[in-house]
Order: structure tokens, then sequence, then C-alpha cells
């Protein structure tokens, strides 16, 4: 998900779809105001793509203005065309931005062996420069390709008293190896430094960030790390040793270390990160090497995956690095533990208690300890789990990426390309679900990273389609949070929460329907009728169909000011809507017989319009697996009485609201209400057509 990030002075991020990748956009732009000083590392595969030879062979140096990054083609494994195209990207972008080829570095992420489409690229020049702004995220998703989440992050440092600022997009999710940056990622900075020096900050940042992680053990031919520091905040250059490098070292390590974290955890197919560190070792590499050998071990990765300890497989992996290596390295001081708890010892097998222990490998962290008791040294590595939609997403991208005529990249996804039992299994399976849920009411509450993302808000809104598609009838109710926020920090407005609500004063009420309303709703609406939809928008307002009351007190609790809560909803307007084939899309503001406006939860009026609609589904998106037990363990299933019991022991804060509007849709006559982590794409469909869905299941 794009987060909020702080930008240098002088630099501006675009993006543009040039038509690589069929749907989105594909081509990023940075630029710098002034010249800069720039620095880089790259990856060491011998067949390193053009764009990584050419900018390797570059820097450190000055004067570099931007950078134009492409997704969905690599340009790598092209011959003499690959440097052709490279430069003639360059040139066309520096013609644009009245810069010199040599001021323009690039770069490009994607499918191997296919020639760049510079026609392509060339034609979205001027819609890449027209969308050149502060704001990073856009770009950050340009350079994605199979990662499910935009990263982005800043720092800030001081140097002799002036405030610098760090900013950096980054993309990586496969292919992610040690020994080399390991992605693409972007720093730019308005500090001042001089190349040499910068050139040696980055790859002190790199090396404890980017290479202390692995995903698949495949190094990628197109990995770079670019930093771009041009001087605009005003502080005096650093030009070597000293307190002001410190400082910006520090600032962008911690941003690298961010980022790297960020691609472990986007990994493909992943759920679960891996940390293991490596203690007692009297050379610091050898300790590095260790650690990567277990967090790279693929049967340790699977037994992670499966929630198996397997210290055997540990065991057998460090034994291994140690023994290729022929390392002389003393192993009989060896101790493991995993997840804190100690499993083996100098003395061999520790006792340990096996059920906290499997119960703990189901976080969402597995931390690993080694200590070799041979030395004082120690390092770390990051890793993640094995999964079955690791082998999906590479065999199916294998199966499914053809060239296009245009010199871009599509998804074929025919059927054809799988095997036949896949094919029998997957159509019998959804024609069951299509003619189980024909002419049933599905009410979804739109929310969180689902309505930030834009890949995921295309996702959402596909799956809204096809849900009207198979015989449903949707109803989308939306919240907005994040953006009521961000508006009423504009107008100099703070947000204050209480019980999992935020309180909403008399001003503040005008600016919620205004976000909800205006905002929010429009766009949802808009997205959904783009997607091929028929839907249409409605206040809470509208025809009465959300009729309020200003939610009371609890004694001891806080005043909300205009919360409301709904004392009826006006099924007649809903009624007269989804029989004409609409999908209605509810901003949650209700009408009080007094003519005030109040902010309803989302949550809440998704429970009470599905009780009216007489929905025999409702479907939570959110921004955490589903509901956790005591060790954060997804519960995949759970009934409505059980739940009730959670109810402040288990379940608090926002969730404690959700729970509460889960049990009013449950007793109100709500077949089963399904809450679903809305950071997957396609989560709505996978959750209702799938025998095991991805998120909770609440029924009766």
């Amino acid at each position: 998900m794009t987060q909020a990030v702080s930008t240098p002075k002088g630099f501006r991020f675009g993006a543009a779809k040039a038509g690589i990748k069929p749907h989105r956009r594909d081509v990023a732009l940075i630029v710098s105001d002034a010249p800069c000083s720039a620095a880089g590392v790259f990856t060491i595969n011998a067949l390193a793509a053009a764009p990584v030879r050419h900018a390797a062979a570059s820097l450190p140096s000055s004067g570099i203005r931007a950078i134009v990054a492409n997704s969905g083609n690599a340009n790598a494994f092209t011959g003499p065309s690959g440097a052709d195209d490279e430069r003639a990207v360059a040139e066309a972008v520096g013609r644009a931005l009245g810069a010199a080829p040599a001021e323009i570095l690039t770069a490009s992420t994607g499918v191997l062996g296919m020639r760049l489409p510079v026609d392509l690229v060339r034609g979205a020049i001027s819609d890449l420069v027209a969308s050149l702004g502060d704001d990073p995220g856009p770009a950050a998703e340009a350079i994605r390709t199979t990662d499910l989440r935009t990263k982005t992050a800043s720092r800030t440092a001081v140097i002799a008293g002036q405030s610098v600022t760090l900013s950096a997009i980054a993309k990586g999710s496969g292919m992610i190896h040690p020994q080399m940056a390991t992605t693409l990622c972007f720093v730019t900075t308005d500090a001042a430094i001089a190349p040499d020096v910068l050139q040696t900050a980055v790859a002190a940042a790199v090396e404890d960030s980017f290479n202390t992680i692995t995903i698949d053990g495949d190094m990628s031919t197109n990995d770079c790390v670019i930093v771009l520091a041009n001087g605009r905040a005003g502080a005096p250059i650093i030009d070597g040793p000293g307190e002001a490098l410190d400082q910006l070292q520090a600032a962008l390590s911690d941003l690298c270390g961010e980022l790297a974290r960020a691609v472990v955890l986007d990994g493909e197919g992943a759920t679960k990160l891996l940390v293991v560190d490596v203690a007692g070792v009297a050379d610091r590499r050898a300790g590095r090497d260790i650690a990567r050998a277990v967090a790279g071990s693929s049967l340790v990765k699977a037994g992670v995956f499966g929630g198996d300890p397997a210290w055997g497989r540990i065991l057998a992996a460090v034994g291994s690095r140690v023994g290729a290596r022929r390392w002389p390295v003393d192993l009989s001081r060896l101790t493991l533990e995993i997840q804190g708890q100690r499993v083996y010892d100098a003395s061999g097998p520790a006792v340990h208690d096996k059920g906290a222990l499997a119960a703990r490998m189901r976080e969402p962290e597995i931390h690993i300890r080694l200590d070799i008791g041979a030395g004082t040294g120690s390092a770390r590595a990051l890793g993640c789990d094995l999964s079955y939609d690791y082998v999906k997403i590479n065999a199916d991208y294998a199966a499914t990426i053809q060239g296009a005529p245009s010199g871009g990249v599509a998804r074929d996804d025919r059927l054809t390309h799988y095997s036949p039992s896949f094919k029998r299994s997957l159509v019998v399976e959804a024609l069951g679900y299509i003619r189980k849920f024909a002419g049933k009411r599905t009410v979804i509450k739109y929310g969180g990273a689902a309505m930030i993302d834009p890949p995921l808000k295309r996702s959402f809104a596909q799956d809204v389609v096809l849900l009207q598609s198979a015989g449903l009838k949707p109803i989308v109710v939306h919240g907005g949070g994040p953006e009521i926020t961000k508006t009423l920090e504009r107008f100099g407005q703070k947000s204050v929460f209480a019980d999992g609500q935020r309180i909403t004063g008399a001003d503040d009420v005008r600016v919620v329907e205004m976000v909800l309303t205006g905002n929010v709703n429009t766009e949802i609406v808009g997205l959904l009728n783009t997607q091929g939809g028929n839907a249409i928008g409605l206040s809470g307002k509208d025809a009465r169909l959300l009729r309020a009351r200003k939610l009371a007190t609890r004694p001891g609790g806080t005043d909300l000011g205009f919360v409301g809560e709904i004392e009826a909803v006006n099924r007649d307007v809903l009624e007269m809507f989804l029989e004409r084939g609409y999908t209605p899309v509810v901003s949650p503001v209700g009408l009080g017989d007094d003519g005030a406006s109040y902010n309803i939860n989302a949550d809440v009026a998704a429970a009470e319009i599905a009780v009216a609609a007489g929905a025999s589904k409702l479907i939570f998106l959110t921004d955490v697996p589903g509901i956790l037990d005591e060790h954060g363990q997804l519960i995949t299933e759970i009934k409505a009485a059980e739940l009730e019991a959670r109810l402040g022991r288990a379940i608090k804060g926002g969730m404690h609201v959700k729970a509460q509007a889960v049990l009013r849709a449950l007793h109100g006559g709500v077949e089963a209400v399904h809450i679903v982590d809305g950071r997957t794409p396609h989560s709505v469909v996978a959750e209702l057509f799938t025998d095991k869905g991805v998120g909770t299941l609440v029924t009766v």
C-alpha cells in the first residue's frame, strides 16, 4: 500500500501508461530540478541487462538529472539492440526535459528476452512529463511486477543544523537473492554529498539491508539501488568522514532496511517473515553466509510454511554450508533457538514445550537464532516461507505471459495453459457456487488498503462486477477514514478516536459528508462502471435511506459528537435499484429527524443494510487476515457464540466494533459474514467462490 512519505526539495515524480503492460501504468520518471551526485549498487549477474551495464559503468558521477524506469520488459538478453534501446529512451526523455542523454539513467524490470518497445515508451513521454508532481506513489506503482504492494519510505536527518530529507521507492517480490542490490530501489535526497562519498554510503547501506535478504535463491539481471542527491536542502556538502556523513549514513541505512523488509514481506506467495540471526562467529562474512543458507533453504522455508519448527533441517543447512566452504569451525558448541525456545545445544536435542512452539510457529514472524560459540561476531539474514502459491505464481507467469504485436507484454490466462485436471476442478467448483448464489443479495463493506492501492481498487471493482455477472445482487457500503483524516488535517483539524470510532464535531461532520459522499462515493461508482458495472451512488441521506439519531454516550464513556446510530433503513430504496439491476454504493452518512447529518460507522451501516435488504452474505474488507486467536493465528471459521465470548477479551478496538456489527447481522437473519483481507487481490471472489477462502467465516 502506498504510504504517505516526505519528499526532498527539488524532486518530482511521475508515471504513465506506455502499453508495455495492458492495464496499468508501466513507466516511471524521477526528475531533479538541479544536477545530482549519483551512486549505485548493482547486480553481480554476469549477464546483467543493458540499463544495468550502462548505469554501473557511469556511476558514481555528478550531473545526473533523472531516472526513467519501466516495468513489464527487462531489456535483458536482447543483444546489442538492448544498449541501443536504452540509449534511445534516455535521448527521448532528455529532449523532453531539456537535458543531455548522459544526464538520464534508465532501469527496466519484467519479462526477459524481449526487445524493449521503444516506440511505446516514446509515445508516453509527454504524459509522463505532464504527470510530474510531489507524490512518489504513482512512480512506485509503475515499477511493480509481481509485487502485491507498492513500496515507499522516507527519512529525515539533520546536517549541520539543517534538516535534509531522503525518500525512496522500490519494487521486489521474486528473483531475490543476496550479493547484489536484490531489487529496484531509487533513493532521492536534498542533501549535498560528493559522488565518491555517496558511493561508499550506499554500498554500506545495501550491505546491511538488501544484501541480507533472500526469497528464492535466484539472482536477477536487472537489480539496482541508485541514489540521487541534489543539495537543495542547503546543508553543507559532505565530502568525507565526520558527523554529517554519520547522520546521513544512519538515515540511508534505516531507509534501505525498511524497504528490504518490505520486499521480503511481499515475497511471491509468502505468508511469513523469516528472521535468522547467527552469533558467535569469528568472521562476520561467514556468519552472513550461514544465516543466508538457513533463510534460503527450501526445506526450512517449506517447514516454516507448514508450521513445523524443522530444527533438524536448520542444523543440516548450517552443517552443509560450513562443510561446503571447508571452514575450520567447531560446531560442537552450537545452540539453536526457534521463537525464543532452545531446541538444540551442545548436549543434543533440548527439552522444550513442543505445543507452545507449534503455536508460535503460526505467527507471521518466525525468529531463528544460532550461536556457533566460536567468536563475538554476528550477522542476520531475512527470508520468507515457501508456499504453494510461489510455484503457482512462477509456473503461471511462464505459461501465460505472451508478447504482444505492439512490443508490450500481455497475460494470456486462457485455460488452455493449464492441466486438464485443474480445468475440470475449477469449472465444477465455480459453477457450483454460481448456482448456489444466484439471485442472493450480498453486502460488501469496502475499506482499508483496498480503497487506497490502485491495483487493489481495480481488483475490487472487477470482483463486484463478476459477482453481479454470476447472478448475485451486490450492495457496496464504503468507509473513507484515511481520506477523512487527511482532509481534516488540511483544514487544521485533528482526528481523535474513542472506542474505535472517530469523535465528530459540528465542523468535522461537514468534512466527513463532503469526503464520503462527494469524493469517495463518486470515485467508487466511477471505478465500478469503468469495469462494466451498473453502479449508482447513494448517500444515506438520499430518500432517508439511513434514518439516524445521535449515538448515546455510554456511562463513563466519551461523547462522540455527531456520530450516529441507525434507527431505520429505507428498504424500498434499495429494492428499487436492485430489482432494476443496479449496484447501490452507499455513503454511511445518516439523516436525523432534527435535520442533522450523522457520521455512521461503515461496519455498523453495512450490517444494518444487510439485515434490511435480506442479504444472505455480508463481507467486510479489512487490513488484517481476518479474526486472529491469542497466538496471532487466523481463525478460518467461528460461530457467533464463540465470537461474542471473545468480545472485550481477545477482540478490542476497531475490531470490537466490527465484531459487534457481525453479530448484529447474524442475529438479524444474515446467513454468513466473511471478514476478508482486502490487501489480497480478488479476495472477495476467493472467499465466496472457493472451498477454502482467504479470511474468517462467521456463522450462527
